[in-house]
């Protein structure tokens, strides 16, 4: 695990050189103990950390500092505002923004993150499918970016050279149809297309079925339509598989959810046992051919890209996906007894190395 993170002396040499700063104390820790009594080694026993062993980073990230919070994260959507042209037509509103600014995706680790709105992943734009949607984009980074939208649109809205790309200063306004209904993303698409993705330029981005629009599925169809009755009983989530080479090599050292290593581990994310969760995941890691999902002591349906309202897979406990794939993880708690439920990759080189998480289920 020390040898990914620090391969060689050289190597830890560029990484000190290019400016990201280590913490006094080991990045990871196989004996780390609870904030409550640090002395008592008995204490991680008691503590969520010790079903991971206790390997994890040292320390916490100042999440203030950063503007957000990966607990945030899984819940915040970006619907927008929403007006009536004069025909009746929806026309839903966005405003993003290409900003440089430097992260801490580790603690005393800092990398130099390209985001959209400051924040990596990007918002989590929400919309419902059939609704016509404007997105004006603003860079107001160092380099040329786009948006490109995972789902049908038009050759000019693609975010591509000669089709939104967007020079440094200048705007673009992506306008198309939400369709289809499921779970997609959106990511920069200017060359080399790797650096742009693995910098932070992308998000999620989420459609929601029209209940009118499938008689067939009604129910479900209103169970995944934001702010409905229907909607409310779910416990949704949105999880943004991701890594980042910080002495770029064009090998990944640290691995998360949501961009902060262990911080699910750290500070689990609660689940009522009573609602079901619906997960809403996408993987954007670079450097790596596939990531995965694994839950531990429980099962989940799949939904693969989330364009169906019946599963593609059933009870499995494990989902591979390749860059930029994603799809929806419906499951329940509901015969669980309380307790600290892992969830994680199953490389376990990317859960040493931070893509480590944990559920409270009360």
């Amino acid at each position: 695990m020390i040898s990914k993170l620090f391969k060689n002396v050289s190597n830890r040499r560029s990484f000190l050189g290019a400016g990201a700063l280590l913490p006094l104390v080991p990045l990871f820790s196989s004996t780390n103990t609870s904030a409550d009594n640090p002395a008592d080694p008995k204490s991680i026993c008691k503590s969520p950390l010790a079903h991971a062993g206790g390997m994890t980073t040292v320390g916490n990230v100042d999440h203030l500092r950063n503007g957000f919070d990966p607990h945030n994260l899984l819940t915040d959507w970006e619907t927008g505002t929403v007006e009536k042209d004069s025909a009746g037509k929806t026309i839903r509103k966005f405003e993003i923004i290409a900003v440089d600014t430097e992260i801490e995706i580790a603690p005393g680790v800092f990398f130099p993150a390209w985001t959209y709105n400051g924040r990596v992943p990007g918002p989590t734009i929400r919309a419902t499918e059939g609704e016509f949607l404007q997105i004006k984009f603003i860079n107001m980074g160092s380099h040329p970016h786009s948006m490109h939208f995972h789902g049908i649109h038009s050759a000019k809205m693609d975010g591509i050279s000669g089709a939104g790309l967007v020079d440094p200063g200048e705007e673009f306004v992506y306008e198309f149809r939400a369709d289809p209904f499921g779970c997609h993303l959106y990511h920069c698409h200017v060359a080399p297309l790797k650096r742009h993705i693995h910098k932070g330029l992308y998000g999620a981005f989420i459609v929601d079925p029209d209940p009118k629009l499938h008689p067939q599925n009604t129910t479900t169809a209103l169970s995944r339509q934001l702010g409905t009755d229907e909607n409310m009983h779910w416990q949704e989530l949105v999880m943004v598989m991701n890594a980042f080479d910080t002495n770029f090599d064009e090998e990944n050292e640290i691995y998360a959810v949501n961009t902060i290593a262990h911080e699910y581990s750290k500070r689990p994310i609660k689940i009522d046992k009573q609602r079901p969760v619906r997960i809403y995941l996408i993987n954007v890691t670079e450097f790596d051919p596939i990531n995965s999902f694994h839950i531990h002591g429980n099962f989940f349906d799949y939904f693969d890209h989330g364009t169906t309202l019946t599963p593609t897979l059933n009870k499995v406990d494990t989902v591979m996906q390749c860059q930029a794939q994603r799809g929806i993880i419906e499951m329940s708690f509901s015969n669980h007894e309380p307790g600290h439920y892992m969830f994680h990759a199953h490389q376990s080189e990317f859960a040493e190395l931070g893509w480590m998480s944990m559920f409270e289920v009360v």
